[in-house]
Parts: C-alpha cells; sequence; structure tokens
C-alpha cells in the first residue's frame, strides 16, 4: 500500500478587506485538488506590523507553502509591509 504523501502547509497571509484574498483562496484550493495535493490551510489576518514580518508579507494576500512565499524572487527580501 501507498503512504499518503503528507500534507503541505499552505498560509494565505492577507490585511482586512482585501478584495483578492477569496479568489486566492479558491486558486490555492483548485489547484491543490487538480495536483492531488493535501494540504492544511490557514488564513491569517494580519493586523500590526509585527504580524507582517511573521508572516513575511510583502502584499496582501501573501501566500506561503510551507513557510515559502510562493514568489521565489521575494524570500530573501526583507522589506515587509503593512498599511
Amino acid at each position: 500500500m501507498k503512504d499518503s504523501p503528507r500534507p503541505l502547509h499552505v498560509t494565505i497571509a492577507h490585511t482586512d478587506g482585501c478584495a483578492n484574498t477569496p479568489g486566492t483562496r479558491d486558486l490555492v484550493e483548485e489547484v491543490a485538488a487538480e495536483l492531488a495535493l493535501p494540504i492544511n490551510l490557514t488564513m491569517a489576518l494580519v493586523t500590526t506590523p509585527e504580524e507582517a514580518e511573521r508572516f513575511r508579507l510583502h502584499g496582501s494576500p501573501t501566500v506561503l507553502v510551507n513557510g515559502l512565499d510562493v514568489d521565489p524572487t521575494l524570500r530573501d527580501r526583507t522589506d515587509y509591509g503593512f498599511s
């Protein structure tokens, strides 16, 4: 019997009222389903600059998979933002 893959930990960090958050959540869920990837999805509402740094928020929403931004060009940047 084949072992089931471990779920990926996906976090969508977002600010309150971000119009792109619902569509991003739908897209993440659709891609995971298409690829048959189990995920643990967490929605993280960012309300402080400290949370923006913790979630490495470069813009809302930010998608992290196992703690890494899905955009590899942002992974080494430290100019997190919250406004």
